[in-house]
């Protein structure tokens, strides 16, 4: 697999690429740290003193190189590979542009597989107000992301959230085939909407409202059975669970209530309309999820 890991120096991208030790068991093909230094910042200064502007540029530069060569050493650590034959590739690339862009266009020129960063995890209101840097990566993506929120160095509880598409199928591929430690346990959780609207339901009998619900459920049931049963076949201790709620409430709550590590579902590619006004089930899971966040996107079997 091949994954390029984005940092700035904060504690968060720290956190991504320690979290490389999660991955250690499946030895990536090569990782590129990648640090993006946006002379936008700097552009409301430019007319009043270029040289200036030049200069800070320069340290930009310059501060970016050490961070980049920090970050090899920490990421050559967490994959154990410190004292060892270098088995995974690594590279260093600084880059310049607007920042989310610049990460995307940088994954999709090295053809990587995933992108993996930190997240401070904005609040609310300033995600709403300033949109945070992994809200807009997950926007541009060409490649599945991981979304670390806190110091995490292996994936010992995992929840993978569904639905009949083929982005889900897709993620659940990804997960066994790309991410999952032979230790780790996996939740694999579905939410359907009921048919019977709460109107309905107070003019409708039991037996009504059950034979309107009960094929959506089977159908539902069906579908995580035989994930389940992928990942038994490939050695993955697997838990179904279905349920007839709200889809993101259900999903927190599953998370909050199993204490799990890592949330894992698949998003489709999105028209630039849909990345504007990016308010799709993904991003509502990226922005809420009190753990971890994996966005498979474009994976391969």
């Amino acid at each position: 697999m091949r994954i390029v890991c984005a940092i700035d120096g904060s504690e968060y991208a720290r956190w991504g690429v320690q979290a490389l030790q999660a991955l250690a068991s499946r030895e990536p093909e090569s990782v590129v740290l990648l640090h993006v230094v946006d002379p936008s910042m700097l552009q409301a200064s430019k007319g009043k003193n270029p040289a200036a502007v030049t200069r800070a540029l320069a340290a930009l530069d310059k501060a970016g190189k050490l961070l980049l060569r920090e970050a090899e050493r920490t990421a050559r650590v967490a994959l154990g590979q410190a004292g060892t034959g270098p088995r995974t590739t690594f590279q260093t690339v600084l880059a310049h542009g607007p920042f989310a862009k610049t990460i995307a266009m940088q994954a999709k020129r090295l053809k990587a597989d995933l992108i993996l960063m930190g997240s401070r995890g904005l609040s609310d209101i300033k995600a709403f107000l300033l949109g945070s840097t992994s809200r807009q990566v997950a926007a541009v993506a060409p490649c599945s992301l991981l979304v670390i929120k806190q110091p995490l160095t292996r994936f010992s509880h995992v929840a993978l959230a569904v639905d009949d598409s083929k982005p889900s199928r897709a993620a659940s591929r990804f997960l066994r085939t790309r991410i999952l430690p032979e230790s780790a346990t996996v939740s694999i959780l579905t939410s359907v909407e009921s048919p019977v609207t709460d109107l309905a339901a107070r003019y409708l009998s039991e037996s009504q409202v059950a034979s309107l619900t009960q094929p959506v459920m089977e159908r539902a049931t069906n579908l995580v059975n035989a994930l389940r049963d992928d990942f038994i076949k490939d050695g993955f201790p697997a838990v179904p669970y279905v349920r007839m709620n709200h889809v993101i409430d259900t999903i927190v709550k599953h998370i909050e209530a199993e204490h799990d590590d890592l949330l894992v579902f698949g998003s489709r590619e999105m028209s630039k309309t849909e990345r504007l006004h990016l308010g799709s089930v993904s991003e509502t899971l990226l922005r809420h999820a009190p753990c971890s966040v994996l966005i498979v996107r474009g994976a391969r079997a």
